[in-house]
C-alpha cells in the first residue's frame, strides 16, 4: 500500500509553488475586501515558497520530519490572512503524520486535522471562504478507506466543487462575480498533492479569470503581522479577544514548537503590537496598507444591503430566507466588535442598514458602526428592542426605494410596533400589578408588567395570558399581530392563540413563527 514519503512531500512543496506562481496574477485579481487580502495570490506564493525552502534546508529522514519542517517554514513566513490559514493546513497534516503513516485513510485523517487546526486559528470563521472549502473536503473524505491516490483525487475534486459554491455563501463574492481567493489557492495546493501522488500533471486544473482590480485613494486600515515567542498558550484566547476588538481577519496560529503567527486587519497598528508585547516577544513585524475596494461601488449595481443581528437560530434562519445577512449570537451574549464588523463589511454595497433584535444588540451595532474599520461604509443602525420590530422593519423594506426613504420607512415601522412578551418568573418579585412568584406566567407590554397568571404554567394559562396581553395592545388599534415562539412553547399554542384572536378580533391578521428565544415563551408585536 502506497504512503506519502519524503520524496513525495518534497515534490508536493515544489508543485505547490509552481501552481501558485502560475495562478498568482489571477488570484491577486480577486480583490474583494474583507474576504481576501489585497494580494492573496502573492501572499500564498510567498508563504509556500518559504515553506518549500525550509523543507529543502532541513534534509529530513522521515515523512513526519519533512512535513514538520514544511509547516514550520510556512508558519514562520506566513504572509496575509490566507498565508496564515494555509500554514495551518500544512501544520495539521504534519501533526497527523507524526502519529501514523499517510496512506489513504491516513491522509483523510490528516485533512480532518488540518481543518481543525486552520479553523481553530481564526477568531471568526466566515462561510464561503477557504475554511468552508477545507471543511467540506475534510467532511467528504472523513471515512474514506481507499488508496492514497483515490483519497487525494477525491479531496481535490471536492475542493473544486466547493470552491464554485463560495459565491452563494458570501454576498460580496456573489456581487463581484468571483470565487474566494484563498479557497482558490487551496484548490491549487490539493491539485498539486493529487498530481504528485498520481504521477500526473501538476499544472493547475481549474482555470480562473482575474476579476477587475479596483483601487481606492488611500488605506483606511492596515494588515499587521508578527511572530510571537515566549507566550503562555493559556493567554491566547485573551489575545484573540483583544485583537478582535481592534479589527477583523484575526488569526493566531501556532507552529507546534512554541511560536505563533499573529495577523489582524485594523486601524490602530500600535495597539495591535502592544497586545503582543504584553504577552510575549514579537518579531518579524510586518505592516502593510489595506488598499482595497469596497465590494460594490456606489451606482455600480447593488449599492446597499440590509443586515440583522439577533438571538435565536430559528429567527436567524427566517431572516436568511428573506435574503438578509444575519449574525446569530447565543441568548444573553453580545456580539464582539469583530463579529459586527464582519457582518457590516461582508455585506454588499456601500450603504448598510443594520437591524439589531434587542437593546444590547443595538448598542453593539452602534459601536461597530462608528469603528474605524467600517469607515468606508455608510452604516445606519435602526434601533430595535425586540425581534418583532426587526420583522416589522423588514416588512416595509423596498430595495427599489431611495436609500434614505427606505431607512426612514423601516425606522418608522419598527418604532410604531408595540411589543408584548410572556415570560416565566424565575424568582419572587414585586411588580406594578402585584407580586409574582417563581413559575408564574408574567405578561409585559413595552417592557412593563401588565398581568400575572399563577403557576403552574400550562397551555391553557399561556393562551389566556397571551390573549390578555394582546387585548391591551389592540385596545389602541392594530391590523397585524406577529408572534415569535420560544424554545419550550407547547406545539399547539400558536394555533390555539390564533383561533382565540380570530374570535375576539376578527379584523386582525395573525402570523406565527418559530423564534427560538430561550428567555421568553412568546414575543408579540402589533402593527
Amino acid at each position: 500500500m502506497r504512503v506519502l514519503d519524503v520524496a513525495a512531500v518534497s515534490a508536493w512543496s515544489a508543485a505547490c509553488v509552481h501552481s501558485l506562481a502560475v495562478l498568482r496574477p489571477a488570484i491577486d485579481g480577486i480583490n474583494v475586501y474583507p474576504v481576501a487580502d489585497s494580494d492573496t495570490g502573492s501572499n500564498l506564493l510567498f508563504t509556500m515558497t518559504a515553506a518549500r525552502d525550509a523543507l529543502a534546508e532541513a534534509d529530513p529522514a522521515t515523512t513526519a520530519e519533512a512535513l514538520a519542517a514544511f509547516a514550520k517554514g510556512a508558519v514562520a513566513a506566513a504572509k496575509g490572512n490566507s498565508g496564515v490559514i494555509m500554514s495551518q493546513v500544512v501544520r495539521g497534516i504534519a501533526e497527523s503524520a507524526s502519529a501514523r503513516e499517510l496512506d489513504g485513510p491516513g491522509l483523510a485523517e490528516a485533512l480532518g486535522c488540518a481543518d481543525r487546526a486552520a479553523t481553530g486559528a481564526v477568531s471568526r470563521p466566515v462561510a464561503g471562504t477557504i475554511l468552508t472549502v477545507l471543511h467540506t473536503v475534510a467532511a467528504a473524505v472523513r471515512d474514506a478507506t481507499g488508496s492514497l491516490e483515490e483519497v487525494a483525487a477525491a479531496a481535490a475534486s471536492v475542493a473544486a466543487e466547493a470552491l464554485e459554491e463560495t459565491p452563494k455563501q458570501l454576498p460580496v463574492l456573489a456581487v463581484a462575480g468571483v470565487v474566494d481567493a484563498g479557497a482558490r489557492g487551496l484548490v491549487a495546493v490539493l491539485d498539486a498533492l493529487s498530481g504528485v501522488i498520481s504521477g500526473g500533471l501538476t499544472e493547475p486544473e481549474h482555470p480562473l479569470e482575474a476579476h477587475h482590480h479596483h483601487t481606492i485613494d488611500a488605506p483606511t486600515a492596515w494588515e499587521v503581522m508578527y511572530l510571537l515567542d515566549g507566550v503562555d498558550e493559556g493567554s491566547l484566547p485573551g489575545l484573540r479577544k483583544t485583537l478582535s476588538g481592534l479589527g477583523d481577519s484575526v488569526t493566531v496560529a501556532g507552529d507546534g514548537a512554541g511560536a505563533y503567527a499573529v495577523h489582524v486587519h485594523c486601524a490602530d497598528i500600535g495597539a495591535a503590537l502592544e497586545a503582543g508585547i504584553e504577552l510575549g516577544r514579537p518579531r518579524k513585524v510586518r505592516v502593510e496598507p489595506l488598499i482595497t475596494p469596497t465590494p460594490v461601488e456606489v451606482g455600480g449595481g447593488i449599492d446597499r444591503s440590509v443586515v440583522a443581528v439577533v438571538h435565536g437560530g430559528p429567527l436567524a434562519e427566517l431572516l436568511r430566507a428573506e435574503g438578509v445577512a444575519v449574525l446569530s449570537v447565543p441568548p444573553g451574549v453580545s456580539p464582539t466588535v469583530e463579529e459586527m464588523l464582519g457582518l457590516i463589511n461582508e455585506a454588499a454595497g456601500h450603504h448598510v442598514t443594520v437591524l439589531p433584535g434587542g437593546q444590547e444588540l443595538t448598542a453593539a451595532a452602534d459601536a461597530a458602526a462608528g469603528h474605524a474599520m467600517a469607515a468606508d461604509r455608510d452604516v445606519v443602525v435602526i434601533p430595535c428592542v425586540s425581534p418583532v420590530q426587526v420583522l416589522a422593519a423588514l416588512a416595509v423594506h423596498d430595495k427599489d426605494r431611495r436609500t434614505n426613504d427606505d431607512v426612514v420607512a423601516m425606522a418608522e415601522a419598527a418604532a410604531a410596533t408595540r411589543r408584548g412578551e410572556l415570560r416565566i418568573a424565575q424568582e419572587e418579585s414585586l411588580t406594578w400589578v402585584g407580586r409574582a412568584q417563581a413559575g408564574d406566567v408574567v405578561g409585559l407590554v413595552d417592557g412593563e408588567v401588565v398581568l400575572i397568571e399563577p403557576a403552574p404554567a400550562s397551555e391553557t394559562s399561556l393562551v389566556a395570558a397571551a390573549v390578555g396581553v394582546l387585548n391591551r395592545m389592540l385596545a389602541l388599534g392594530g391590523e397585524l399581530v406577529t408572534v415569535l415562539t420560544g424554545v419550550d412553547v407547547p406545539v399547539r399554542l400558536p394555533g390555539e392563540l390564533a383561533d382565540r384572536l380570530r374570535l375576539e378580533h376578527p379584523e386582525v391578521e395573525v402570523t406565527s413563527y418559530a423564534g427560538g428565544q430561550s428567555d421568553a415563551v412568546l414575543l408579540m408585536g402589533v402593527e
